[in-house]
């Protein structure tokens, strides 16, 4: 869907830029946008809010350059959001400084009338940080919230996986063009999330990262969210930047409690200074605000699987690389060398037909998921489908099972008997 005002609004984006009030001052003043382009040079003039580079700009950006902008978001299947169209989202148009228009690789939820919260937080995060935003995005999302991030390595990755996870709908605002590689780690997720919610942008679809389109993305996250969740941020975090918009915005602050690791020295300052309401779990969010959230069946969130979580990229951690292939050139033997073992490849034909444990006294889901799992590894999701079992139902008798030292968890959220 493109805005039938696209082509204005880019034009006016390309003429004056981007995160500038006075995008909104020109919606109010005129009810048809186009209106302020045939109006030409007296008509801005007229207007007594543009400055004189500004004018020179308008008169020489070509309507021609936006209408290839839209060519490309056509060719990409994007969407094009315009301030003045109805699907602009009011919490977006309400801030001091809304974008003209929004690039939309998805379907654009309802976040007017949904439930949303942003979680926010260093690239660098933790062991702690990352299991918390996946855990609080993936218990939230249960409960039919919008999950709202800025796709970064570290928190936001985390969270948008938490969400997923779910099959819940979550939001990704990105500070470049939603065709730009940049992150190549979340480019998983990336194509994920237009599935079940959308990754948007101001800017045109293959602009390129700047310092300094990152906090003024941050705003966009603000506006979009009910209420903000900084998860580890440190003292220079441009997360404290998103907490101060969303505070002047209006909208309640929320930190995860941590440590005295730089990590969380600007989110507990945050607490510290009466910015920010402490958390521990993600119901003292959901009792912050009375009935603007739907209720599911009553959630554990201790018992979330967190298998996953140590492989999300974080700022400055490599993946570990594959395993690599040897082969013995006297019996053609393969050899898969790891870490931590060195495994014949022919060894997995000697892999004996499952042997699982009796009389565990287990509850009858984890007995179901117990007697499902094999010697070759199955994903969850799999196993879900295939026992009828909700996802966190499984995930809850999952964890139990890897306590017992039952079942392993592997990478991809797969599982195989222990």
């Amino acid at each position: 869907m493109i805005s039938r005002n696209a082509c204005y609004w880019i034009w006016i984006t390309l003429s004056i830029g981007y995160n500038n009030p006075k995008v909104k001052r020109i919606s109010e003043m005129y009810s048809d946008v186009s209106a302020f382009y045939y109006g030409g040079i007296s008509e801005w003039r007229l207007c007594g809010i543009f400055s004189q580079r500004e004018l020179e700009k308008f008169s020489s950006t070509r309507l021609e350059d936006a209408q290839k902008i839209i060519d490309r978001c056509i060719e990409c299947n994007y969407s094009i959001i315009c301030i003045d169209d109805k699907l602009f989202p009011t919490c977006l148009y309400n801030i001091e400084c809304p974008p003209a228009l929004i690039y939309v690789n998805g379907t654009m939820p309802d976040v007017d009338n949904t439930f949303s919260i942003g979680i926010v937080g260093t690239r660098r995060a933790t062991k702690y940080g990352i299991e918390n935003s996946y855990r609080f995005a993936y218990a939230l999302s249960k409960y039919g919230t919008i999950i709202v991030s800025g796709g970064a390595l570290g928190v936001d990755g985390a969270s948008h996986r938490g969400a997923l996870a779910t099959d819940g709908i979550t939001i990704c605002v990105r500070g470049c063009g939603l065709n730009c590689s940049y992150l190549r780690e979340n480019s998983d997720i990336r194509s994920t999330i237009p599935k079940r919610g959308a990754v948007i942008s101001e800017y045109p679809p293959d602009e390129t990262p700047r310092n300094y389109y990152f906090p003024a993305r941050n705003r966009i996250i603000a506006a979009l969210s009910d209420g903000l969740l900084v998860m580890e941020a440190g003292k220079k975090s441009g997360s404290l930047i998103t907490a101060n918009l969303a505070a002047e915005q209006g909208k309640t602050i929320f930190a995860l409690l941590g440590n005295n690791s730089p990590q969380n020295e600007g989110s507990n300052t945050l607490i510290k200074e009466g910015l920010a309401i402490p958390v521990t779990d993600f119901m003292d969010i959901l009792c912050e605000f009375d009935n603007l959230y739907a209720t599911d069946d009553e959630l554990d969130i201790d018992n979330i699987s967190l298998a996953d979580t140590g492989n999300f990229p974080v700022k400055g951690i490599r993946k570990q690389a594959p395993a690599r292939i040897y082969v013995n050139k006297q019996n053609d033997e393969q050899t898969v060398v790891t870490e931590k073992s060195t495994v014949p490849k022919n060894a997995e034909a000697a892999a004996s037909k499952p042997v699982h444990k009796e009389n565990l006294n287990l509850p009858q889901t984890a007995q179901d998921v117990y007697e499902y799992i094999g010697n070759e590894p199955v994903h969850i999701d799999k196993i879900s489908a295939d026992l009828n079992i909700p996802v966190f139902k499984v995930l809850t008798a999952l964890t139990m099972l890897e306590m017992k030292g039952l079942v392993s968890a592997l990478q991809g959220r797969n599982y195989i008997l222990k």
